[in-house]
């Protein structure tokens, strides 16, 4: 399997709102530096809960890695 593939896979979710988010952040942003991707992968590693709370209510996670993968799907999504 490919990394994108199993990248694509990782972002399946338990709420249709946050797998189209993560899906649609990939598929937009296939070309992420190696750091960028290393933080989306940790961010795959998250609960849906706390997800939810970073990419749809808006809070920041305290690490800072994750931080900024997070604030990069915002800008990509229009938030």
């Amino acid at each position: 399997m490919s990394e994108i593939a199993r990248l694509r896979w990782r972002c399946r979710r338990g709420t249709r709102e946050l797998e189209y988010l993560l899906q649609r952040f990939l598929d937009h942003h296939l070309s992420l530096d190696e750091p960028d991707l290393r933080a989306f992968e940790r961010l795959l590693d998250c609960e849906d809960d706390r997800l939810i709370d970073w990419l749809i209510r808006g809070d920041d996670p305290a690490d800072g890695q994750l931080c900024a993968i997070i604030r990069h799907i915002r800008r990509s999504i229009g938030c």
